[in-house]
């Protein structure tokens, strides 16, 4: 789902998975995600943690499977497989994540995020609980509020060389997506974001 005019927030590309997942659940497991929660809630164990062992023990679910239903059983991850769930969450993601001493950070925010989704028609930004990330196909740029004063723009360019305030994170070494960020303290530091995040949003398109 793309971002509307309400929203400048699109549907996380795990939803969709997740989506798969429970359109198969009663082919591979013989019954439905309603009919699962129902049975654990009806005859499992009190609580969450318990439930996820005991269907692990009981029915040899696997550990996501076993995970995720007993989390439905007690009324958590809507959001994970329901689009306009996601959205709603979303938005509080971003509110609690500038919120209290990191408020300040908001208008701040809001610049960055802006330019990110500018960048491309196909840009979606796609919050989860600590970090904002931004998808083309896969994540190439992120938005972190690191601490009260900063937050850290973070970039997908592979092995290439830090230069200027680009910082490497060593992310390149240890296999991760986001390899170089730069810490963003105020408005007039953004101009140096745009060629890295054009050049991140470029590779992308590479892959």
């Amino acid at each position: 789902m793309a971002r509307t005019k309400q929203s400048p927030y699109s549907v996380h590309p795990s939803v969709v998975m997740m989506q798969k997942w429970v359109a198969e659940l009663p082919e591979k497991t013989g019954k439905s995600l309603d009919e699962w929660v129902q049975l654990v809630s009806e005859e499992g164990p009190p609580t969450e943690k318990e439930r996820r062992q005991w269907l692990k023990k009981k029915f040899k679910l696997g550990t996501n499977a076993s995970w995720w239903i007993a989390e439905r059983s007690v009324g958590k991850g809507k959001e994970d497989s329901d689009p306009e769930a996601y959205l709603r969450a979303a938005e509080g993601y971003v509110n609690v994540m500038f919120s209290g001493a990191k408020a300040k950070l908001r208008p701040l925010y809001e610049k960055l995020l802006e330019l990110g989704l500018s960048i491309g028609k196909d840009v979606k930004a796609c919050p989860c609980k600590t970090i904002i990330p931004l998808y083309r196909r896969h994540v190439f740029a992120q938005i972190k509020p690191a601490t009260s004063t900063r937050i850290d723009f973070g970039f997908a360019l592979g092995n290439m060389k830090a230069e200027g305030r680009l910082i490497d994170t060593g992310g390149f070494a240890k296999k991760d997506r986001i390899t170089h960020r730069i810490a963003i303290t105020k408005i007039d530091e953004i101009d140096d974001v745009r060629k890295w995040l054009k050049t991140a949003y470029n590779l992308d398109n590479k892959e």
